[in-house]
């Protein structure tokens, strides 16, 4: 089953690391933030719209694992998809690699929940995004 996808190239630069030249785990998360705003685009999900009650995905469980360290200089390709869907929350894996040697770097998974603006409570996930999303029908939303 092929699943929606989203890959980013970043380049490490000097405020990506600590004192030593390696990446620190703040600027992996931001690596994976931006790659995770970019897979929810393609959901829908901008931010600045002009619907006056919005949906927003919030992290609402983070795992990580840092598997290799990344150095000042290198190229970081951050590849994002949605895993799975659930009522009201689904879970984005998200893997970065160096791209001079395909070396990965870090593995992360994550839970987010949809939220409706106006009551701040979690809402269904849209009936739609499993065709999106997996390509094939699917009764996860029912």
């Amino acid at each position: 089953m092929e699943s929606l996808t989203q890959t980013l190239r970043r380049d490490v630069m000097f405020y990506d690391t600590d004192c030593g030249g390696v990446v620190h785990n703040l600027a992996y998360l931001r690596m994976i933030e931006e790659c995770r705003t970019l897979l929810g685009w393609k959901l829908g999900m901008r931010h600045i719209n002009t619907d006056p009650d919005p949906v927003f995905a919030m992290v609402v469980r983070h795992e990580i694992d840092y598997i290799r360290p990344a150095f000042m200089g290198d190229a970081i390709l951050v590849k994002g998809w949605v895993a799975s869907l659930e009522k009201a929350s689904f879970w984005c894996d998200f893997e970065m690699r160096r791209e001079s040697d395909n070396v990965l770097l870090v593995k992360a998974h994550q839970r987010l929940a949809l939220v409706r603006s106006s009551t701040k409570k979690p809402t269904r996930v849209p009936a739609e995004w499993a065709s999106m999303i997996f390509h094939v029908s699917s009764n996860c939303c029912k």
